[in-house]
């Protein structure tokens, strides 16, 4: 009698994970103050020690950077990018650096894990003091829109400032999560700008980038808070998309971003009407302006600073509303409303304006925002905008106005 072997059924096997489970989220997880995180719509950058520093000096900045990563690339580096932030003065000095070890994953929205909620804030006592006062900004807006309307210029944004500090230590990995994972779209960054000093944010609007021959930049200009009730929410957004005075102030801004990016284009599309994008606080009018580069030695940086600033972030004339700033704004801007980004030795990058973001030092934070001023505007309504972009950042550190 013969016997039949008896096999054994396979053994069930664990489907396997999803090749984007933990690629970006084990980047933010590992960031450190000292550290560089740049997370993007394209990829997560985390960048440790510094190789080189781009020195300041009177030479343009993107020649400046081409000549650093030149000299890094015939070193053999094995990471010949820069990464960092510009300030809104340009003639100022810069905060870019070529890291000595640089680990990149794909963009936070690829990872499923980036759903996962962040840790609640710890709860802080929080000391906030504004920067004017709410009732002095207003009055700068009305000042403003006094000139505008006797013809002086058309165009000036203005920006409010607050100083949070706390008895005890800031958790800045901590903000950085909470940031990331509330708008895992946008672009968060953390960035040393010197010595004991972080700049930390969560901006919605990419000045330009550039791969290969391929230009893109996304201006952001005339915006609405959002509402917790979706009907109200939708409501703004659809008042939003009618807005006179929010079209006529993007309107202005697209065109001279077309303007700018033309001479290094051979062709351009640059749509009629403007969309809508989201943050977590914010509806935008958004216009996305791409292009073909004519010239390949053209960066994504060098045509980032001829861009740069763009109506959305000074105003038009941009010479006049720089003075305006001065005049108006009790605070040197630094890094706010500048860049940040990335480059390669090839010329690709990615470069971003400098939104919805703070510098953190000591026990102290300072936050930043600003709102585009027109003829039409009111004082009371520009105030309240720079209050809900506020939001983006006081949520992060459990803290209100």
């Amino acid at each position: 009698m013969s016997t039949v072997p008896q096999v054994a059924p396979p053994r069930p096997t664990a489907a396997p994970a999803h090749p984007a489970v933990g690629a970006a989220t084990t980047l933010l997880d590992a960031y450190r103050p000292a550290d560089r995180l740049l997370a993007t719509p394209t990829r997560t950058l985390l960048a440790h020690g510094v190789h080189r520093t781009v020195e300041h000096g009177s030479e343009p900045l993107s020649e400046r950077v081409a000549r650093t990563l030149r000299e890094t690339r015939a070193e053999r580096h094995p990471a010949p990018v820069v990464i960092g932030a510009i300030p809104f003065d340009q003639t100022a000095p810069a905060a870019l650096v070529v890291p000595e070890a640089l680990r990149t994953g794909p963009a936070l929205t690829t990872d499923p894990l980036v759903a996962l909620p962040s840790p609640t804030p710890p709860p802080v006592d929080w000391v906030v003091r504004a920067d004017p006062e709410p009732e002095v900004y207003g009055q700068a807006v009305k000042e403003a829109v006094d000139r505008m309307w006797q013809g002086e210029f058309s165009k000036v944004v203005l920006a409010r400032s607050l100083e949070l500090t706390t008895p005890g230590d800031l958790d800045i990995p901590g903000m950085v999560q909470r940031l990331a994972r509330r708008d895992p779209g946008g672009y968060t960054f953390a960035l040393p700008t010197h010595p004991g000093r972080t700049l930390l944010g969560a901006s919605p609007e990419l000045l330009v980038s550039r791969k290969g021959n391929r230009l893109v930049a996304n201006p952001l200009a005339g915006s609405t808070p959002r509402s917790t009730d979706l009907a109200e929410d939708v409501r703004r957004a659809a008042a939003l998309l009618q807005s006179a005075k929010d079209l006529h102030e993007h309107a202005v801004v697209v065109d001279a971003v077309h303007q700018a990016m033309a001479p290094y284009c051979s062709t351009m599309t640059v749509p009629e009407r403007p969309t809508l994008i989201r943050t977590a606080t914010m509806w935008h009018l958004s216009t996305t302006v791409t292009g073909e580069l004519a010239d390949p030695e053209a960066s994504a940086l060098e045509i980032a600073c001829a861009l740069h600033p763009t109506p959305a972030v000074c105003g038009t004339p941009t010479d006049l509303a720089r003075q305006v700033i001065r005049e108006s704004e009790p605070f040197d801007r630094g890094f706010f409303t500048g860049m940040v980004g990335w480059g390669n030795a090839d010329g690709d990058g990615e470069w971003v304006v400098t939104i919805r973001c703070a510098e953190a030092e000591g026990s102290s934070l300072r936050l930043y925002a600003g709102a585009g001023v027109v003829a039409a505007s009111e004082p009371e309504a520009e105030t309240a905008e720079t209050a809900a972009k506020f939001r983006t950042f006081l949520s992060a550190v459990g803290a209100e106005l």
